[in-house]
């Protein structure tokens, strides 16, 4: 099984002058750190609007950062909104690819669409459509990264005339895809449509497995990939935080996991909120004081002892999932905490994980390799196409009606573009 951290840029209120300066410095540093320690993954999300809850607004511009700090660690977007509305089908290509180039080919492409009206309002996205909105925008993206040229597209929601989007990715035909599943039918489709399923609900180690079990039931049976390769993994998400005494490991986790709680509730379900003013953070601990200790959140945890984390995802290892995320970066943990945890995690944990990671991939690669050529075997392949002459503007204006009124270098211009253009119409015959 490999690790992944997650880069909500929580930052709880108040706010200093460079609260948001220390805590993206402060997350490239984790990044690299993460990136010496052998964490194999660093995920960031795409979210608007959710002040203290999440900066990550531009996760395409702390990736790129962060991949010019590390050499190993794979850099993905956990997740992108891919509805039209928030990202032009041709951009998230052109984003995707760039940064793969820029990591020399450590992208990760995870795709979601949001529920929270906050976002969704913000960007003028229909709630009722963002579904099918973002399926048709991710068949499209990779049809940008994978065809040279994109052959063009017109759809319910996604339209655009034949262009050759570059740059392409280094890993061809496209980095592996995701997709966020927060149910068992979300967890099925990404089976169907053969991509990554980023579980982000804190299942059980029991819970696991039956996500697992039933995402390569589907795959083996129904997948039909929806891009040109196919990425069978699941992964969960869980907060995280190591300690030597598990009880100042559980002291420090479960305040900041009630604000994270919180967050999560208030814009999701019951949260009504007054943009620039709303106080998180002391709404979570008020609530905190009233039920009386940590507020409650289904599922698991990876919070504790190296010992007791150690037990823990052992467990989830034998459910059969390819990855946890750790969810290392929440409510108002300091910096020298968080890379303690990092570390003591990393001496500790990590190397008896590394130690099996090759040979059980490598099982599980071998199991799904003839379900991988039959799901690759029923994908429909278009027909290269040739793409359409686009002439310039200039080509649609009238001529000059006395070119000799000019000035001489004007006149000049005019000659020297005239004769370009005679060779390139002989050039287009």
């Amino acid at each position: 099984m490999e690790f992944g951290l997650f880069f909500a840029q929580q930052l709880p209120r108040p706010w200093g002058p460079d609260a948001e300066l220390d805590l993206f410095q402060e997350s490239l540093d984790q990044v690299e750190l993460a990136d010496r320690l052998g964490f194999d993954y660093a995920w960031a999300p795409e979210q608007h609007f959710l002040e203290e809850y999440s900066h990550s607004s531009a996760p395409e511009l702390f990736l790129a950062a962060a991949s010019q700090r590390t050499s190993t660690i794979r850099l993905g977007h956990a997740v992108v909104l891919m509805p039209p509305g928030y990202n032009e089908p041709a951009r998230v290509a052109e984003r995707i690819s760039t940064l793969d180039v820029l990591s020399r080919g450590r992208a990760e492409f995870g795709i979601g669409h949001s529920k929270t009206r906050m976002e969704l309002e913000g960007f003028g996205v229909d709630p009722q459509a963002r579904h099918e909105m973002s399926l048709e925008a991710l068949g499209q993206v990779t049809e940008m990264m994978a065809r040279e040229p994109y052959p063009g597209h017109v759809g319910r929601y996604v339209s655009m005339p034949a262009r050759n989007v570059v740059p392409k990715p280094v890993q061809r035909p496209h980095p592996p895809l995701w997709i966020a599943c927060s149910d068992d039918e979300t967890v099925r489709l990404a089976a169907r449509l053969g991509i990554g399923a980023l579980a982000h609900s804190f299942f059980d180690p029991a819970e696991a497995k039956a996500v697992v079990d039933e995402y390569h039931e589907t795959f083996r049976r129904e997948c039909v990939p929806i891009g040109h390769t196919v990425n069978p993994r699941v992964a969960t998400m869980v907060p995280f935080h190591c300690h030597p005494d598990a009880d100042v490991a559980r002291d420090r986790g479960e305040r900041a996991g009630s604000f994270f709680t919180y967050a999560v509730r208030h814009y999701h379900v019951f949260g009504r909120h007054r943009p620039g003013s709303t106080n998180l953070w002391e709404r979570s601990e008020v609530v905190r004081e009233e039920l009386g200790g940590a507020i409650p959140h289904r599922g698991e945890h990876a919070i504790g002892s190296p010992a007791e984390l150690t037990e823990r995802l052992q467990a989830y290892q034998e459910a059969g999932l390819d990855q946890t995320i750790l969810l290392h970066q929440f409510g108002r943990l300091p910096y020298a905490e968080v890379r303690a945890s990092l570390e003591l995690f990393a001496t500790e944990v990590l190397p008896g994980f590394a130690a099996q990671h090759a040979q059980i991939r490598a099982r599980r690669d071998a199991e799904l390799a003839p379900y991988v050529a039959a799901a690759l075997a029923r994908k429909e392949r278009a027909a290269a196409a040739t793409s359409p002459l686009v002439d310039a503007y200039g080509l649609s204006r009238p001529p000059l009606e006395d070119p000799d009124a000019h000035p001489p270098h004007v006149r000049d211009l005019l000659a020297e573009l005239a004769r370009m253009a005679a060779v390139a119409r002989r050039l287009d015959s």
